[in-house]
């Protein structure tokens, strides 16, 4: 069974740092893509990053790019996400994804569409 469990959230400030951290189970973790996708309250979900399965190729959205940071051990199976300089904009419940292909970047739009592949979300919140 595939299991993915998020941790790391919390409350920041304006300008903070979080680390996330995704522990997955059940699969060989390095033969798939993994992703952090985000959901804002009130907003559907967003594809904030991917990484490959060797971690060589990452991609960002626009919105995070030069502040968020993924990364994997595929020996630990864990992946994470070092978020700096959050803003307001941020705050959302983050969850990380698997590929639903081994060895494949399926891409954004259907690993958001797949829900058997996520886990429960870690709850980001950024306040003064």
């Amino acid at each position: 069974e595939v299991q993915l469990v998020e941790s790391g959230g919390g409350l920041v400030q304006p300008g903070g740092s979080l680390r996330l951290s995704c522990a997955a189970s059940g699969f060989t973790f390095g033969d798939y893509w993994m992703y952090w996708i985000r959901q804002a309250p009130g907003k559907g979900l967003d594809w904030v990053s991917s990484i490959s399965t060797g971690g060589l190729a990452t991609y960002y959205a626009d919105s995070v790019r030069g502040r968020f940071a993924i990364s994997r051990d595929n020996a630990q199976g864990t992946m994470y996400m070092q978020m700096k300089h959050l803003k307001s904009e941020d705050p959302a419940v983050y969850y990380c994804a698997r590929d639903p292909y081994p060895n494949t970047n399926s891409g954004a739009a259907l690993v958001l569409r797949r829900v058997d592949n996520r886990g429960q979300g870690t709850q980001v919140t950024v306040s003064s």
